[in-house]
């Protein structure tokens, strides 16, 4: 139960104690500052708790926003300021500052918690103070100020302007104008009833999974069910975020599943592509892998540079191209037309949809596989051209994020240390030589002893590619090239392994492999993001780092048969699914538990 105390002149007729109370607050009054301080002293540490002003005048969604936002240690607007758990130290030691003398029988008559946010913002506190728009959040003086406040609020549609705000900024243009306007009230619909986000997330899930095995049956009939169910998937998955941001259900575990789920939902629907296609004669296991293979890379690109690039020290100099870009967003049409080039979510989720109803599983991949490539070229090129042209140093936090995007595993670490000082190679240059070694001899010979032996050498250049921290201006490059040497390399294996041998299943037990490791590169992009840190060193080990995989899947290629080969990545692929999947829900699961900051990572524009 969260605890507001009332300060101030109560005021006749006003409405403010039964707003706190709708909005979850066991309410106090407080007399004077001395009975403030003590009503403070005596809630619980573990509850959030607010001071408001009793003359405060204001939309009950303005509230909400400045007392029950749970991602914030501290919140404020004007006439109350709030502190979850781990800001009350800093509440109580501004509160203290309020009544120096030990406290006096005087009736508070100034706002006191402006009077306090004002003292946690002399302390160096961290307040967060929402954007309210044209909500109203109010203190008036006098009644005429009062009676305008209330003339203020009533001239605006709180439920429109809460309705518009529950909608995420910078999306593409098919939510925009095709799910937006609906799913908003799909969200509505859901507070309502009581239904949480994680629930509407876990429903997308479930009707994606629906829809994936409708694909499955490989026929017409199925493919166009499978193509309505994934855009009702696409509508759930906009409306999980837009009942967070409603209702401010904000929380850790609901931020992980969201982001975890997107990537489960196209990753089984691109295998129940491949399935159904299969039913009908036609293999496309390796433009189902090459599709997961592009989109994760091209996601590593976007993750990498964002981490790099956010926390360049103070003083770098902007780039010439960003510069450009802020003047194209003056021009509306461009803003839409470079929404669309870069395949968000939406866009490419609705594709997919359409072309599964109304053509073969192979045109949707080739579609998919082209626009992908142009959008990953269109991007990476532009991100490029920042680097270039903008002095940026970079800080040890960004660097080391690069370490561990990287998934350096024993080998690489080993290399690093014995071979990082005797062979001082820039990075990228290390890991584009890395990647030639073994990807070039995978093309080429496929499973043989040389891909095993340019994977090992690989390995090598990887340890010296990270043997020195990431601070080159395209060193942010690094870990999605090292993703692309991986999953490429299977990739080449399971194709050139099933197409010589004839032997069925080798490819899809590659698809299983690359989801699972693709899974824990993702899980660490999310620990990154949540300032969690990367996943422990023994998971590093046990599974063995990205070079380690590369290796053991080339020496497995030429050691055994097709068919041994193919059990062998199954196997591979379910070991390294369960071992990553189970410390990733224990560590998101204790995470929740324990109280860590709520968090609603945008990530992918929809």
């Amino acid at each position: 139960m969260s605890t507001a105390i009332l300060t101030g002149q109560p005021v006749p007729g006003s409405s403010i104690e039964g707003d706190l109370r709708a909005l979850g607050f066991e309410v106090h009054v407080a007399t004077d500052v001395a009975h403030a301080g003590a009503l403070l002293a005596r809630v619980p540490g573990d509850q959030r708790v607010a001071v408001v002003d009793a003359r405060f005048v204001g939309h009950l969604h303005a509230l909400r926003l400045g007392l029950a936002d749970p991602r914030f240690d501290l919140t404020a607007i004007p006439g109350a300021v709030s502190a979850r758990a781990a800001g009350r130290q800093a509440l109580t030691r501004a509160m203290a500052r309020e009544n120096p003398a030990g406290g006096s029988g005087a009736v508070i008559v100034a706002s006191l918690a402006d009077r306090v946010t004002a003292a946690l913002d002399a302390d160096g506190a961290d307040v967060h103070r929402p954007a309210l728009g044209s909500l109203v959040a109010a203190v008036p003086a006098d009644p005429q100020a009062r009676n305008e406040a209330r003339q203020a609020v009533a001239s605006v549609d709180e439920e429109a302007v809460r309705l518009r705000s529950a909608v995420k900024s910078g999306d593409g243009l098919f939510t925009t104008y095709c799910i937006s306007p609906y799913s908003r009230y799909v969200a509505r619909w859901c507070a309502r009833r009581g239904l949480t986000p994680n629930l509407v997330t876990t429903a997308s899930l479930l009707t994606a999974l629906v829809a994936a095995a409708c694909a499955a049956t490989g026929t017409r009939v199925g493919f166009v069910a499978a193509g309505v169910l994934l855009i009702a998937s696409f509508v759930l998955d906009c409306a999980d975020g837009q009942l967070a941001r409603y209702s401010l259900q904000y929380s850790t575990l609901g931020a992980w599943l969201d982001a975890t789920f997107d990537r489960a939902k196209e990753f089984a629907f691109y295998a129940g592509l491949a399935l159904g296609a299969s039913r009908g004669g036609d293999d496309v296991w390796a433009l189902a892998l090459g599709a997961m293979v592009l989109q994760t890379c091209r996601h590593m690109v976007d993750f990498a540079f964002v981490e790099a690039q956010q926390d360049a020290a103070a003083g770098s100099s902007a780039a010439p191209t960003a510069a450009l870009s802020d003047r194209l967003d003056g021009v509306g049409w461009t803003v839409w037309v470079r929404r669309v080039i870069i395949l968000p979510i939406g866009e490419r989720w609705a594709m997919i949809a359409v072309l599964t109803a109304v053509a073969t599983p192979r045109v949707t991949f080739c579609a998919l596989l082209a626009w992908m490539a142009f959008a990953t070229a269109y991007t990476t090129a532009g991100r490029v051209l920042r680097s270039v042209t903008r002095r940026a140093r970079r800080t040890d936090r960004a660097a080391r994020a690069l370490a561990d995007l990287a998934d350096s595993g024993p080998l690489a670490q080993a290399a690093a240390r014995t071979l990082g000082e005797r062979f001082r190679v820039p990075a990228l240059p290390a890991a584009v030589t890395g990647a030639a070694l073994v990807v070039l001899p995978a093309a080429l010979w496929g499973p043989a002893w040389a891909t095993a032996a340019g994977a090992a050498l690989s390995a090598a250049f990887c340890g010296l590619a990270v043997a020195r921290p990431l601070k080159g201006a395209l060193d942010w490059l690094v870990p999605p090239l090292l993703r692309a040497t991986e999953y490429g390399t299977v990739l080449l294996l399971a194709a050139k392994a099933g197409a010589d041998s004839g032997v069925n299943g080798v490819l899809p037990a590659a698809f299983g492999l690359v989801a699972a490791v693709a899974y824990h590169h993702y899980d660490t992009v999310y620990r990154i993001r949540g300032n969690a840190g990367a996943p422990p060193a023994w998971l590093i080990r046990a599974t063995g780092g990205q070079e380690g995989r590369t290796l053991l899947v080339t020496v497995l290629a030429a050691l055994l048969t097709a068919s041994q080969f193919k059990v062998a990545l199954t196997v591979l692929a379910v070991a390294v699914g369960l071992l990553v999947l189970s410390e990733s829900i224990r560590f998101w699961v204790a995470a929740h538990q324990g109280g860590a900051p709520a968090v609603h990572d945008e990530g992918e524009t929809a």
